[in-house]
Order: C-alpha cells, then sequence, then structure tokens
C-alpha cells in the first residue's frame, strides 16, 4: 500500500473521529459531563495529531498540539467545564474540521490565529500544564515543547544527549514510578507512513529522554538501504504519563515492537529466542511475531488481563473496501438476480414451474441481493453529525438559540441516499431556523421558552425511510405566502387553494417570504432545490403546519436506488412497472363511479373523493392501448402532488426489480424514472409517478392568456 493510500486512510479516521466529537459534545452540552466523554474527546484530537504528524501536515498538527493542551487540562481537573468552556471547546472544534478539510483538499490553511488565542487564554497562558500526580498528590509543572517541527536531526540529538530518566521538579518519593519504553520498528516500517522520528518526538512530548539506542541490526555501510529501519530504542518517561496517553503514540502504526514497563522491571517473563513475542501498539495484546527483529522487544504488561476468569468480549471485525468494488459486486447481483429471473420465466413456460429447487434459487439470490445491499448501508448518523454546527453557525448568524434533538440516526439506507440528502437536510435546517423559529423576543411574548427546538429523526415505514425535520415555531403564515405568490405572479389573485395548496407554494421556483437578502435566505431557491433534490432520489416531501405552533417536513425516500418492489402492467403491447410504494389501490370501475370532466376528461369517485383518471397511453404514446375505463384496470396511485388513477390495460405480477438508469444507457424520459429486465428479456419502463401526478392536476391559465 502506497503513502497517499495510508493518508487517505488517515483523513477517514479523521471523519470518523470528529463525528466521535460532535456526539460527545452533544452529551456535554446537555449537562452530562462524564470523564470517559472528556476522555474520548482528547483521545480524538490526540490522534489527528500524531496523523498529521506522521504526514506533514504542519498546520493542522500545531494547532491540535493547543487543542490538546487544553483539553488536557479539562480532563485531568485543572480546569473546569463550564458552560463557556464549552463554547469555546466546540468552536475549537469547527475550526479543527476546517484544518482537516483544507489538509485533505491541499487548500488554503483557515485563519486560526483568533482561536489559537482563545485556547491560550483558556489554558491559563498554554506555556505550562498542571499535572496531577495522584488523588492526592502534589502537582508538578512540567513545560511542553513547542509543536513545531524543527530539524530532525537536532531533535534526534537533543534526545539522545541525556541518557539518563529524566527528573519532574516537584514529584515526591511516593510518586509513581517511571515508565521504560523499549520501541523497535519493523524493517519495513517506513513502507507503512511508520516514521521513527515522528513517534519519538511525540514521546519527547510526554517527558521522554532517550536512554538507549540499539544498533545491533544495523549493517555496514554499503548493505544499508535508506528505505529500511534498523534502530531501536529505548526511552525513559515521567510516571506522571499515562499508558493511555503513551500507547496513543503508536495508535496509527503496528510496524513496530514495544514493550512498556514500570520502573524498568518487566512484570511478565523475558522471552527466549525461541518464544519470540510481538506487541502490537493498537491494543498492547502480546501476538505471535512477524518480524524476527520484534524477538529482542520483551512483552507488555497488561494489568486489565490479570482479572482471571473475566470474560473478553470478541472485538467487532471490520475490512474497508473500495467504493467501485462494492458497486460492482452490487451490480453483478443485480444481474444474477434478472438471469433467475429469466430461468423461473422460462421453466414456467415449459411447465417446469413447480420444481422445489426454482423456490430455493429464487429465496436464495433475493437473501444475497438483500444482503449484498445491506452491506452498502450507512447509517443516517453520517448526515446527522453535520448538523450541530450548521445550527451553531445559523445561531450566530441569526441571533437566535436553538435546541437540536435527534433521533433515530442508527437508521440505515442505501450509501447512495446518504451522500445525495445532505444538501436537501441543509437547506431544511436553514428554513427551520430561519424562517421557522421566532427571535428570542418574539418567543417570549408568545409564551414559549427563549430556545427554540429543532427536530431532526429518521425511521423505516413500509420500506421506505421517512426522514423528518420540525421545529416549535411559528408556522407557515398562509396569508403571507399567497400574498407573496400573487405578488411574484405564482397564482391568480382569485385562485381558490386548499391550505396544503398555499403550505406547497414554498416550493415554487423564486418563491422567498424573506424581507430581506441575507447569507442565510431571501433569494427565493433553497426550498425549490429541496424538492427536486428529493425527486431524483425518487422520494417525496410532505409539510405539516399549524400557526403558532411550528411546521414538519417530512421526506420520504427509498432504502436503495438499486432495487424496488414494482407491479408489472401492459399497456397496449407494452410492459411497463409502477414502483409498489405508491400504489393506494387498484380496481376495476363502473359507470357510477366514473363521472365526466370537461371534454375528454374523467374523475373517480373513491369513497366520496374524487381522483382524476389519467391514461398512460396517451402520455406515452401507445396507439393500440384500452381508452375505455370500464374495460380497463385503474390503480390508484399517490405523489407529491396528490393522488391520480393511472389507466393500464392488465396486471400481469407483482415482483422485485432491478433499476438501470436511462439516463446512463439512453436519455432522460419524462415521465419514466428507470427501467429494468424482465424474466422473459424485454426491457420494462419504470413509471415516474411524482411527475404523473402532477400532469394530473388540473392547468389553471392566466387572465392574460384566456383573453
Amino acid at each position: 500500500m502506497d503513502l497517499n493510500a495510508i493518508q487517505q486512510m488517515f483523513f477517514q479516521e479523521c471523519d470518523e473521529g470528529l463525528a466521535g466529537m460532535e456526539a460527545a459534545f452533544a452529551i456535554l452540552r446537555d449537562g452530562d459531563h462524564d470523564a470517559e466523554t472528556i476522555n474520548g474527546v482528547f483521545r480524538c484530537v490526540h490522534s489527528i495529531k500524531g496523523g498529521a504528524g506522521a504526514f506533514g501536515h504542519e498546520r493542522l498538527q500545531a494547532y491540535t498540539h493547543h487543542y490538546e493542551t487544553l483539553l488536557d487540562l479539562i480532563r485531568n481537573g485543572s480546569l473546569d467545564l463550564t458552560p463557556a468552556l464549552l463554547d469555546i471547546v466546540i468552536g475549537a472544534f469547527d475550526m479543527l474540521s476546517d484544518h482537516v478539510a483544507a489538509a485533505r483538499d491541499n487548500s488554503a490553511v483557515p485563519a486560526d490565529a483568533a482561536m489559537l488565542a482563545r485556547l491560550e487564554a483558556a489554558a491559563g497562558g498554554g506555556s505550562t500544564v498542571t499535572a496531577r500526580v495522584g488523588p492526592a498528590g502534589p502537582a508538578a509543572t512540567v513545560s511542553e515543547p513547542a509543536a513545531t517541527v524543527g530539524d530532525d536531526f537536532d531533535d534526534l540529538m537533543a534526545m539522545l544527549g541525556d541518557v539518563s530518566p529524566p527528573a519532574v521538579p516537584g514529584v515526591e518519593a511516593d510518586a509513581p514510578a517511571g515508565w521504560k519504553l523499549v520501541y523497535r520498528p519493523t524493517a519495513n516500517a517506513l513502507d507503512h507512513g511508520a516514521e521513527p522520528l515522528l513517534l519519538l518526538r511525540e514521546l519527547a512530548m510526554l517527558g521522554g529522554t532517550v536512554v538507549d539506542c540499539d544498533v545491533t541490526a544495523l549493517p555496514s555501510l554499503d548493505a544499508i538501504d535508506p528505505d529500511c529501519a534498523y534502530l531501536g530504542w529505548t526511552i525513559a518517561l515521567p510516571g506522571t504519563a499515562s499508558e493511555e496517553d503513551i500507547l496513543a503514540v503508536f495508535e496509527f502504526t503496528d510496524a513496530c515492537a514495544i514493550a512498556l514497563t514500570r520502573d524498568a522491571v518487566a512484570t511478565a517473563p523475558v522471552p527466549t529466542p525461541t518464544d519470540p513475542v510481538q506487541v502490537d501498539a493498537a491494543d498492547a495484546t502480546p501476538a505471535p511475531a512477524a518480524d524476527p527483529v520484534a524477538s529482542a522487544a520483551p512483552p507488555i504488561d497488561d494489568p486489565k488481563s490479570a482479572a482471571k476468569g473475566a470474560p473478553v468480549p470478541p472485538a467487532a471485525q471490520t475490512i474497508r473496501v473500495d467504493l467501485d468494488k462494492l458497486d460492482r459486486l452490487v451490480n453483478l447481483v443485480g444481474e444474477l438476480v434478472i438471469t433467475q429471473s429469466m430461468l423461473a420465466q422460462r421453466l414456467t413456460e415449459c411447465q417446469m414451474g413447480g420444481i422445489s429447487e426454482l423456490s430455493d434459487l429464487e429465496h436464495l439470490t433475493r437473501d444475497l441481493q438483500e444482503s449484498t445491499m445491506a452491506i452498502r448501508a450507512q447509517p443516517m448518523k453520517t448526515v446527522f453529525s453535520r448538523v450541530p454546527r450548521i445550527i451553531r453557525e445559523l445561531e450566530g448568524e441569526v441571533g437566535k438559540r436553538v435546541r437540536l434533538e435527534v433521533e433515530g440516526e442508527m437508521t440505515e439506507v442505501d450509501k447512495t441516499v446518504v451522500e445525495r440528502i445532505g444538501e436537501p437536510l441543509t437547506h431544511l435546517i436553514r428554513n427551520a431556523v430561519d424562517h421557522g423559529l421566532e427571535s428570542t423576543e418574539g418567543r417570549i411574548a408568545a409564551g414559549k421558552s427563549p430556545e427554540g427546538v429543532v427536530r431532526l429523526s429518521a425511521a423505516h415505514h413500509s420500506g421506505r425511510i421517512v426522514i423528518t425535520v420540525s421545529d416549535d415555531g411559528q408556522g407557515i403564515n398562509r396569508a403571507r405566502v399567497r400574498a407573496k405568490a400573487i405578488e411574484r405572479g405564482i397564482i391568480l389573485p382569485d385562485a381558490i387553494l386548499t391550505d396544503e395548496e398555499i403550505d406547497n407554494l414554498i416550493f415554487a421556483p423564486g418563491f422567498s417570504t424573506a424581507a430581506t437578502i441575507s447569507n442565510v435566505s431571501g433569494r427565493g431557491v433553497g426550498m425549490d432545490v429541496v424538492r427536486k433534490n428529493i425527486q431524483a432520489l425518487g422520494g417525496r416531501i410532505s409539510i405539516q403546519s399549524r400557526e403558532g405552533v411550528g411546521s414538519s417536513f417530512s421526506l420520504s425516500l427509498p432504502l436503495t436506488l438499486a432495487v424496488l418492489d414494482g407491479m408489472i402492467v401492459t399497456i397496449g403491447e407494452q410492459t411497463f412497472v409502477i414502483p409498489l410504494s405508491h400504489i393506494v389501490e387498484s380496481l376495476r370501475p363502473t359507470g357510477e363511479t366514473l363521472n365526466r370532466f370537461g371534454l375528454d376528461g374523467a374523475l373517480l369517485d373513491v369513497r366520496g373523493a374524487y381522483v382524476p383518471v389519467f391514461p398512460l397511453a396517451d402520455h406515452l404514446g401507445i396507439a393500440d392501448a384500452e381508452r375505455d375505463p370500464t374495460k380497463a384496470v385503474l390503480i390508484v396511485v399517490e405523489g407529491d402532488h396528490g393522488q391520480a388513477a393511472l389507466l393500464v390495460d392488465t396486471i400481469r405480477d407483482q415482483r422485485q426489480v432491478v433499476v438501470k438508469s436511462l439516463e446512463a444507457n439512453y436519455q432522460e424520459i419524462d415521465g419514466v424514472a428507470g427501467a429494468t429486465i424482465l424474466g422473459d428479456g424485454r426491457v420494462a419502463l419504470i413509471v415516474d409517478i411524482d411527475t404523473l401526478t402532477a400532469r394530473s392536476r388540473p392547468v389553471r391559465i392566466p387572465l392574460a392568456e384566456a383573453a
């Protein structure tokens, strides 16, 4: 694996660490200042600092060093985590996210001078750190080295200059004994980005000093390979350094053998030459050696393993897979499903459809498909984790106090949906804070809490995922929306609209009720973009609002864009698929349930509600289809624009189909969402219900055109 691939893994782990920090901040903001939560935040920053140093991101490493200093003071109890200090810590996290993004994209480094000044002031100057020896022991002041890279040779010589363990001033005789660390990189450590000098510098920041350099593996000058590691080191560290912090230095590499002991006395038997031991730096657990050089290092004493009979939970096994490989697997499974469907069709035609093995194959194929799609599934947490920062930024821009409540963040959905839902969700959040919530003064006057609430939830319903963004604000002012729509020429002044239709006017292109244009809103493009993006994902959006109580926007999306359950219908000689999630019911109408509308239109009476009849054959240009509703089948569907009764000839089957993109393989067709291959080998088009329900509604002609 080359260095670039390793660096990409580092940035992936940075993203995971930042997401974990965001979740920890949500806990801390609720007032639960659990020590483990604070330690978790510190470990994330420390890991990012170590990786940044390994890959030469000096500005990121320097910034995390200052951030880590403040977090260390908080976690060891030197500073109380007050609300004001928590605001600084969270603000520093936002700047850290920008630093990581700049390092990843090789873009301009964010201006962090103001934030560094705040961190230094919060830490009391930032030059020293008060380290507690024990619960009741005296404090020792340890100067921290500057977080600059410097000259590598000078750094190494400085560490080798003093061969005696460092004395920590102010530490009494009963202080914890010092640490002895034996560190030996494997011969190929440099191939994995495990630069020893960077790790030694990290140990120096913990107060470490090299007391011995092992050169026994160093070959003659003419045999030296500059890409190999030959040296090993013994480092003395003060007893005030925690085992966790020391081992965290090696968190990003396992291309080494390390042994950590107290007071230079090993608490486990030293391995013999016939019993080599290599210690994985990630978890300090003895394992069989993979490199002969590792046999020089004694094992680490793990006090946690001393508990006899304590059950050890199995570690989660994970593997990183390139997304292109996963997409190819999904495509191959899709082809397998199509082939299985073809085989079942042929055997049925040969009157061999009752074979039990055929039924078993169908079940296995479906299980394989569902398992493969589950591999692509990701929790909504990856999207929801960005929302707290958006809320914090909006609070500063609009001057409102907002509390975010999240539910269902572990609800899983296909990775493609996760990647494309971020922009619509951002627009909805900004809309809720800017338009939905009242100002602090307005909320107090209305008898509400000064702090507005935005709720974000995700859940599975009927084979789809429903994401809801709601607020406890002022709701939609329908009179104002109607007036703005008339002003912009979107509707006629005498138009008769229901509350639902008025609410949906906010999705019209160019519509905005904002009095002034700002960085947050006012240009009338946000909600229009939301609807278009949701429709592109095969989803729909609905609004529920009560004036003075709040609004709720619900996004209904398919769990995956690769497969869907559909009803197979025929129109003339053509075959189509109607997504099952849109179907309300199917029926054969009678003359009593049909009412003529206009010159050639018809309305279907469905238990007192009138639904427009929409002949698909006319829209798709099919000449030999049935036009008489009483001789055809009507399928009542529901889309973004209400219900419609689709006129089809017959219903053939109901099955799961593999979705193929028309845009990628042919071109976009109005009213068609995609295509699939049926068991008989024919291509069937998948109907776009949202587009068709929009076409089925009566068209309002402006007065000027009517005249």
